[in-house]
Formats: structure tokens, C-alpha cells, sequence
């Protein structure tokens, strides 16, 4: 049997983040073949993802990253299943070095067959169940395209969001942190009336309209009142029109406009777990 160094175990564990014993009994397996090492540690991950399967993974870490000319962003989340792994430095690290790597892909199902330093993420992603014994997996994976994109991400890594700007100008980055910030602590449904599902609309009209009759209000003053109310529930629910958390007597879109009566927000993603 082949004699195992510290130094092989160590090399082994920065490689692939396995605890030193996993890494000592997969070099002992593999008769201290590096190569052969991996490949006993991504077949434990194989297995222990497969017996994992059907477990939730609602715990994590949302990222949001933004490439150095601002114009395009990305969201995702690494999924876990506890709390005690989420706030786990190696897990943060990996799901920020993942969020670095999306930049560059445009959609969920490229970003996991792209190469993750040697394998695939999605092979990563088995390697790493492996490592920490629960089910991980990417769950949000969105991105955002605009003249100027900002971040915010909420302590804990539990809400991350992306807005989008008309223009990049003086000023841009913190305003559309505070965007970010407002979409993060509100949630809103859409950026704007244009936004909201029609669905939606009709049922907040029938239910004013209940409310209304319930109250003893006439029949036919029913849609006229009704009305008033979609336009508070605009007001509550759409960003742009939702009271500024920054300064309280403006609209966001009015705090936008603090960088020029032209420039508005285009877009927004808002990811959040737990």
C-alpha cells in the first residue's frame, strides 16, 4: 500500500474542499493515485446527490454580480438544504466564484455545462454534495441588461437584486444601489403598471369590489371606486411608483430622476431565499 504524505492530503482538500479524512481515505482507496483520488470523491458525491434527490434545498446563498462596464448582471442562487451549511465561508466562496463565472452565460443550462476549473458546474455541484453530505444545487439563475446595472445583495446573502438605469451617469452606482435596496426590502411585483399581469389586475378589482359592497356602497359606484383602489395598489406594488425608502415624501422613480428628468429604470431581478 502506498504511503500517504500530509502534503498529498492537503493538495487533495484545496482541490477539491473535502475534509482531510475524506481526502486521506480517498488517496488510501486509490493506492495514492491523485487522479484516482477525485474520482473516488466525485463517486461518493454521485451517490450521496442520488440519495439526496428529493430533499428541499430552499437554503443558500443569492449572489448578484455585475460585469466591470456595468451594462449586464447576474443573479443566481446555490441551494442548500440547512442554514448551518449557508453560512458556511467555503460554501459563500463557491457560490461567489460561481456568480463570477455566470457573467458570462445566458442562461441556467449553459452556466451548468460550462468548465468550472476542469469540470463541468454541474459536476462541481456533485462534487461538492459529496463534500458537505446535503443536497446543493444552482436554483435563480437571471440576468439584466441595461446602459447602467447596480447590486445590492442583503446581509446574509438571503435577497440579491439587479436594477437597471437608461443612462450611466455621476451618481449612477448609488442610486441604483438604493433601487436595489427598495426592491430588496419591498418586493415589489413589477416595475411598473405595464408590468402586472392582467390576472392580477381583475382579481384586485373584484376584491375592492366585494370589499365595496360588503360596505353597503351602491352598485353603480362600484367600478369608479374600485378604480381608485388599482391605483393605490400601483402605487404599493409597482418600484418605480413605490414610495422611496430613501427619502419618504418621493416616488423611487422621482429619486431616480435626481440624476436627470431623463433617466429612468428599465428593469430589475430581485432573487430571495428562505
Amino acid at each position: 500500500m502506498a504511503k500517504i504524505t500530509a502534503a498529498e492530503v492537503n493538495k487533495l482538500r484545496k482541490t477539491t474542499g473535502a475534509g482531510m479524512m475524506d481526502c486521506k481515505k480517498a488517496l488510501v482507496e486509490a493506492d495514492g493515485d491523485y487522479d484516482k483520488a477525485i474520482e473516488v470523491l466525485r463517486k461518493k458525491g454521485q451517490k450521496i446527490a442520488a440519495k439526496r434527490a428529493d430533499r428541499e434545498s430552499s437554503e443558500g446563498a443569492a449572489i448578484a454580480k455585475v460585469n466591470d462596464d456595468k451594462t449586464r448582471g447576474v443573479i443566481i442562487s446555490l441551494n442548500c438544504e440547512t442554514d448551518f451549511v449557508a453560512k458556511n465561508e467555503d460554501f459563500i466562496q463557491l457560490a461567489n466564484d460561481f456568480a463570477g463565472l455566470a457573467l458570462d452565460y445566458n442562461s441556467k443550462e449553459e452556466f451548468l455545462n460550462a468548465d468550472f476549473k476542469g469540470l463541468s458546474v454541474e459536476e462541481k455541484l456533485t462534487e461538492q454534495t459529496g463534500v458537505i453530505g446535503e443536497k446543493i444545487e444552482i436554483g435563480a439563475f437571471k440576468t439584466l441588461e441595461a446602459p447602467f446595472v447596480g447590486s445590492y445583495i442583503h446581509a446574509g446573502n438571503k435577497i440579491a437584486v439587479l436594477t437597471g438605469l437608461s443612462k450611466a451617469v455621476d451618481g449612477a452606482e448609488d442610486v441604483a444601489k438604493d433601487v436595489s435596496m427598495q426592491a430588496a426590502a419591498m418586493n415589489p411585483i413589477a416595475l411598473n403598471e405595464d408590468g402586472v399581469p392582467q390576472d392580477v389586475v381583475d382579481k384586485e378589482i373584484e376584491i375592492a369590489k366585494e370589499t365595496l359592497r360588503k360596505e353597503g356602497k351602491p352598485e353603480e359606484m362600484l367600478d369608479k371606486i374600485a378604480q381608485g383602489k388599482i391605483k393605490r395598489f400601483y402605487k404599493d406594488n409597482t418600484l418605480v411608483n413605490q414610495v422611496s425608502i430613501k427619502d419618504s415624501k418621493t416616488t423611487v422613480q422621482e429619486h431616480v430622476q435626481s440624476l436627470g428628468k431623463d433617466v429612468k429604470v428599465v428593469g430589475f431581478e430581485r432573487v430571495a431565499l428562505g
